[in-house]
């Protein structure tokens, strides 16, 4: 992706999350990137392209974020919570991801072209979740009677919803990660190694 695009995009998302989705015009993205709407318009055709490529672009720093983990992790099982608590990180990156995904969510639910996209994001999201869920019972560090689709679907729902009363006010961010913790623990069960 040229310079422009990322530069445009990274501008999208922090106006989707200061502004939501109704609020965004090109005229005032431009402004923030720093760019032409000619040239907007050249990179994404419309309005809705470019909302469909933020939303993907969100998805990909989201991944980016989240691949973090994988260096940091020392078994399946710490792996799948430090990918699911990456997405409760108090920094201007994740922030803005979080609540610029919240709006896209919220208007997918009057726009089909972008709740098709959205839909997939969130498919990729849990398919990986259910990854890390099978690869921890692999290892036996998780109960072997959960379906980790199932499994996968709850918690990446559950952290939404922590994002969510994170970003009004209602969470803080470390009540927010220890509920995400207790959630993993309840869902995986007892880790074989812990203490009774």
């Amino acid at each position: 992706m040229a310079d422009r695009q990322v530069l445009i995009l990274e501008a999208a998302v922090r106006v989707i999350a200061r502004s939501g989705v109704r609020g965004l015009r090109v005229e005032e993205l431009a402004a923030e990137a720093d760019v032409s709407t000619a040239l907007i318009y050249y990179h994404f055709k419309d309005r809705a392209g470019l909302i469909r490529r933020t939303l993907d672009f969100i998805s990909a720093r989201a991944t980016g974020y989240t691949d973090e983990a994988h260096s940091s992790a020392q078994d399946p099982r710490a792996l799948l919570l430090q990918l699911l608590l990456g997405e409760l990180q108090d920094t201007a990156r994740v922030r803005e991801n979080s609540i610029a995904w919240g709006e896209l969510r919220a208007s997918a639910k009057f726009d089909d072209d972008l709740r098709e996209t959205l839909a997939r994001s969130t498919r990729t999201w849990c398919r990986d979740t259910a990854d890390s869920v099978a690869d921890a019972q692999a290892a036996g560090l998780a109960d072997l009677r959960a379906d980790p689709e199932d499994v996968a679907a709850r918690l990446t729902a559950l952290v939404e919803g922590l994002s969510e009363r994170w970003h009004s006010g209602s969470l803080t961010v470390e009540r927010a990660r220890a509920l995400l913790s207790g959630a993993v623990d309840a869902e995986l069960g007892r880790r074989p190694d812990e203490p009774v």
